[in-house]
């Protein structure tokens, strides 16, 4: 009950959880929830971070192209009006035709290369960070920079839009929102360490985890921050928000539901053998969430009570971040395999090595799935 007790001293600053409009100047839109079928335009697809797709893939997955980049590939896939976007290590940005695989443009951006952070598309522009601590805005037609930002650390925090801004953390600290029209700083929030992971929308309030052991929520309107809750542990993992709740995985090996009415803990998750980080992000869906964990296993969680559903064990750890479509739960594995589960079940009913680690995550839409290896492959399903 290590959280339990921390969490009966958090410091929690005065919040207002005001009603969304339908859109707004200042970030405050309605949240979409599910990436809807013909897109998957950010990291998990959708704001609140869900990794839900609307989107039916075939019961059968046969491969239908792949392309072999420059270098490793942590950037998980954006997917956009038919098109892929993906980063690698070597630092390009690449955009691939959806159907075919042909490659359409790629950007250089920054000789550091890209890590993890994931493309997010928004009208004719595509954000990504790089690793040497630069922000770029760049054209989705012609594949040139519209504008950059630098931060003063690497960026491995995936963009989220909302509105008239772009969101994104950076190892210096910092979250920033940015004006997309010209990169304008808007506003900056100060943590207490790197901040890592991405940012999840909720009314207005954008949620994530710390390398500083807090979980902070940050006004989009202006970056004053509202909510500030000790988790108890440095987190890595994006949070998901699925119907006022957050979820979220941390080093302490624990997964977290808490309130956001309230910012009561619901539930901590722990398995009772095995005692391993989670460093990768949750999905929410029919009341179950499903994470990966560094114990080489995915965990399905009931949304409710924290209690087990079931576990389906790898070969290796599973730092890749699930997504589902149809009752269906997509995960990689640093063992290589991409796995099809039940999502109720979590029988194993498909599976495809690649033969490199998956440690970037599956996008899915327009009936395909899309992922990223290690040596540089990007794989495409449908």
């Amino acid at each position: 009950m290590r959280l339990l007790t921390t969490m009966l001293h958090i410091s929690v600053l005065t919040v207002s959880l005001l009603p969304v409009s339908a859109s707004g100047q200042d970030g405050t839109q309605a949240i979409a929830t599910t990436a809807p079928a013909d897109g998957w335009p950010q990291f998990r697809g959708n704001p609140s971070l869900t990794g839900v797709s609307e989107s039916i893939l075939p019961a059968e997955l046969t491969l239908q192209w792949t392309y072999e980049a420059d270098e490793a590939i942590d950037s998980s896939a954006a997917i956009a009006d038919g098109t892929v976007y993906v980063g690698t290590y070597a630092g390009s940005l690449i955009a691939l035709d959806l159907t075919t695989g042909e490659e359409r443009w790629t950007y250089t951006a920054g000789d550091l290369g890209i890590g993890e952070s994931s493309p997010a598309v928004a009208g004719d522009l595509v954000f990504i960070g790089d690793l040497g601590g630069v922000f770029h805005a760049v054209d989705t037609k012609t594949g040139t920079a519209r504008w950059t930002f630098e931060t003063l650390g690497e960026i491995k925090s995936s963009p989220v839009v909302m509105g008239d801004r772009v969101l994104i953390g950076s190892y210096d600290g910092y979250l920033y929102g940015l004006a997309i029209a010209d990169g304008a700083l808007l506003w900056k929030f100060e943590t207490l360490n790197y901040v890592h992971a991405t940012p999840a929308v909720w009314d207005g309030i954008a949620y994530f985890g710390g390398c500083d052991e807090l979980f902070h929520g940050v006004q989009i309107s202006d970056g004053t921050e509202v909510v500030s809750l000790t988790a108890g542990a440095y987190t890595a993992a994006s949070p998901v928000i699925s119907d006022g709740k957050v979820y979220f995985g941390t080093f302490d090996n624990e997964v977290l539901g808490i309130d956001l009415a309230t910012q009561e803990l619901l539930w901590q998750y722990e398995h009772p053998q095995r005692h391993f980080p989670f460093y990768s992000s949750a999905l929410a869906v029919d009341d179950t969430i499903v994470i990966g964990g560094r114990d080489k296993m995915v965990h399905a969680i009931d949304a409710k009570t924290g209690k087990s559903r079931w576990t389906f064990t790898t070969r290796a750890r599973v730092d890749s971040s699930p997504a589902t479509s149809g009752g269906r739960v997509y995960a990689g594995s640093s063992d290589g395999r991409l796995y099809v589960l039940d999502l109720a079940t979590g029988d194993k009913l498909w599976e495809f090595d690649t033969a490199a680690p998956l440690v970037a995550s599956p996008a899915i839409a327009e009936g395909r799935l899309v992922i990223g290896s290690e040596d540089g492959v990007v794989y495409c399903f449908g």
